[in-house]
């Protein structure tokens, strides 16, 4: 079928093999560092369909092209276009309020209405009726969560909580002191938890976290436009502490009566991964204590608060962390799916509230990095993997009652599933090392009849890039790792080149996947261009390659990244082209933590002639409770994995130039560990550079960046590229 893609309002390109062969540098345009920051995520990054959706209980799709909505029938493709911008503009300003400049971000509800929010308003638009407006709440409302049939809105000011009931508002739950807060993320946003309210199936019953910190020590950001300055005090739980108590809440938006789950003792738990039966009659909460090596997924009687059961309990030696909530079956009470890494990869169970396993679905070692859901009658799910080698993404469905699985996806690279409803259509979205992004309409029955939707042209077409080659290397402890290397834009194997490394090698990343760019930044590339080597290596302890390769690391952190990453560069020392004596290595938080390290340990003395370490941890014992404690245990319970990962017993071998930068308003890694660290430096004759982003918190955003990453440039230029492969 031939497709007319201007009618669709799309591109469409064929991939350029741009990484992997110089053949496609046909222009010598460069990319500056600016643009690498500024547009690496926008102007050159790859093209994509914005508001790509499914229409609910249809084979339709939608997307959102200057401001219309363009709808595409599966499977024919046929396309036409629906301009509402300005009848919902009509409608609002009718209504009292202010017009749009663009769409809105759109949800289908069924084939005739969408709804939106504005920020203060929910709407409903009919493409029969108009617009009407369905609920309100304040302009300065915070932690926002709207209930997606009866559109009732919970949100919080300051640490309260507030619901809006069809345009009524009332008070769920006012901070009684200092410390107490309701309706926020609770657990440092550990475990998957990233909001503090739970709407019912229905919408009549709102749970929500109630966190009480008073017996957390306070500790200071600075204000600095204040004279004299001031602070502004946040509660941060250090490893071996005392932590914060939560109880979950329940509100009955009809009766107004609030009730608390009997969560019991010890107070110094984690609550996590809250879910509510379809029938508003049951509350599941993954329970783990504080030592993180057990979880209980209990049950709870909404109405009443009391505990029912454990549905099941999960044990590990080294750590447990639940981070996906229970999933019910489309059309079942008591049957829900229920991710784990009990086997050691993360799969897919299927469960039934007596505690009875009736399935996995998932198997082997690809562990499930996605789960998109069911179709509507409840007998397919769909979800996707990483392939043994963690550097692909494949898309698979599975039928619930047999088990038997089918692979979605083709070709090797990184693939994304949109699947509608009823499960007999899916959007892949797909791209690779050699293709910027490409999506596909196929049929769930039939995979490999596919159509494409959309080709995103090459960003980067007219611009000078270097050859990426990706690696796999052994490592001490037995597994084969996943690097990335960008040589020079000139590259000649007769010349010696310094070599810049970067590094993260910590729990929840992954930073080498055969994906654009084979995961990389275009500043990597930028500082290709301007001669360097770079290079990046995944190690034990970093994400997706099952629970033993990220769990080497407990108890010992560093210990087996370094040897890791030190493999990486002995595998740089033989290749011709790199000077040894020109290595320098740069992280940020646990990169900056290990940049550190391995300019400081003496298993890496001398390796690497300079380095930049960003917001690092110093000293674990200085780091916060629930992500810590997970890897680490007490500072009590392992004195010699503290001892040795802190930073502050090594500074007597710091060789090489050290360059430390940190926010000061980082409320994740406490300034503290890198202005400790420059104090002990002074005290012993260690000379290190050392620059503060003011106000900034744990990441440098904005324009900023741009400056910080001239910064790490120019630190570079001077001490590798600068310098002679003969200097000493």
């Amino acid at each position: 079928m031939k497709l007319n893609f201007a009618r669709l309002g799309l591109s469409i390109a064929l991939p350029c093999l741009l990484l992997l062969s110089p053949l496609c540098l046909l222009a010598q345009q460069k990319i500056t560092m600016s643009d690498a920051i500024l547009k690496g995520r926008t102007a050159l990054a790859p093209a994509n369909l914005r508001q790509l959706q499914w229409i609910p209980e249809t084979t339709q799709f939608t997307h959102v092209v200057s401001n219309k909505i363009v709808r595409v029938q599966a499977p024919k493709l046929k396309a036409d276009t629906l301009d509402i911008l300005t009848k919902i503009n009509d409608g609002l300003v009718a209504l009292g309020a202010t017009a749009l400049p663009g769409l809105p971000a759109l949800k289908w509800i069924d084939a005739n209405k969408l709804s939106f929010h504005t920020e203060k308003e929910v709407y409903i638009y009919s493409l029969t009726e108009g617009l009407q407006r369905k609920n309100w709440y304040p302009a300065d409302a915070e932690n926002l969560d709207i209930q997606e049939k009866t559109y009732s809105a919970a949100y919080t000011k300051n640490n309260d909580l507030w619901v809006n009931i069809g345009g009524k508002e009332l008070g769920v739950a006012q901070s009684e002191a200092k410390g107490i807060v309701y309706g926020k993320s609770v657990h440092r946003e550990e475990f998957g938890i990233y909001k503090g309210t739970f709407w019912s199936e229905t919408g009549r019953y709102l749970a929500f976290y109630r966190m009480d910190e008073s017996m957390v020590t306070e500790y200071p950001i600075y204000v600095l436009d204040s004279m004299p300055a001031q602070v502004r005090e946040i509660r941060y739980p250090f490893a071996g502490s005392k932590s914060h108590h939560v109880t979950i809440g329940v509100f009955d938006t009809q009766t107004g009566q609030k009730r608390y789950l009997a969560t019991g003792e010890p107070a110094e738990q984690y609550l996590t991964n809250v879910a509510w039966t379809p029938d508003d009659k049951y509350i599941l909460v993954a329970v783990v204590n504080r030592e993180q090596n057990h979880m209980w997924l209990k049950q709870f009687d909404a109405a009443s608060g009391a505990f029912i059961k454990t549905i099941f309990e999960e044990t590990n030696d080294k750590w447990v962390e639940p981070e996906k909530p229970a999933v019910f079956v489309p059309g079942h009470n008591d049957q829900f799916l229920w991710e784990s890494e009990r086997d050691g990869y993360n799969h897919l169970y299927i469960c039934d509230l007596s505690g009875k396993v009736q399935r996995q679905l998932s198997k082997g070692a690809m562990p499930v990095t996605n789960f998109y859901g069911f179709d509507t009658k409840g007998e397919n799910c769909f979800y996707q993997v990483a392939d043994e080698s963690g550097l692909n993404r494949f898309v698979y469905t599975a039928n619930l009652k047999t088990g038997a699985s089918t692979r979605l996806s083709a070709e090797n690279g990184i693939h994304n599933g949109l699947v509608s409803s009823n499960g007999e259509w899916a959007l892949d979205v797909f791209s690779s090392t050699e293709t910027p992004r490409f999506v596909y309409l196929q049929s769930v029955k039939h995979p490999n009849e596919r159509q494409i939707v959309f080709g995103a042209k090459n960003p980067l077409d007219g611009y000078q890039l270097g050859q990426t080659r990706m690696l796999t290397l052994p490592s001490p402890g037995g597994p084969t790792l996943n690097a990335r290397m960008i040589l020079p834009t000139d590259f000649d194997a007769a010349k010696k080149y310094p070599a810049l490394v970067y590094v993260y090698n910590g729990p929840h990343v992954q930073m080498v996947t055969n994906g654009w760019l084979a995961g990389g930044e275009l500043w990597m590339h930028h500082m290709a261009e301007e001669g360097y080597v770079i290079f990046v290596l995944d190690g034990r302890g970093s994400a997706n390659r099952g629970q033993a390769f990220e769990n080497a690391i407990h108890r010992r952190v560093a210990d087996c990244e370094m040897e890791d990453q030190l493999t990486g560069i002995n595998y740089l020392k033989t290749q011709g082209f790199v000077d040894p004596k020109r290595i320098g290595i740069y992280g940020w938080s646990y990169g900056g933590f290990m940049t550190t390290s391995l300019m400081s340990r003496p298993e890496a003395k001398g390796v690497f002639r300079c380095g930049v370490a960003g917001g690092p941890v110093i000293d674990w014992s200085m780091y916060e409770i629930m992500y810590t404690e997970r890897y680490m245990d007490t500072p009590k319970e392992n004195p010699e994995g503290y001892a040795k990962s802190n930073l502050f017993n090594h500074i007597d071998d710091l060789s090489g130039r050290l360059l430390m930068i940190h926010g000061s308003s980082d409320n994740v890694v406490l300034w503290q560990h890198s202005l400790r660290y420059i104090r002990e430096c002074v005290r012993k004759g260690k000379q290190i550079d050392y620059f503060v982003y003011p106000e900034h918190e744990h990441n440098v955003l904005g324009p900023e960046r741009v400056h910080l990453f001239e910064k790490i440039e120019k630190f570079f230029n001077e001490n590798l590229r600068d310098v002679g492969p003969d200097r000493p």
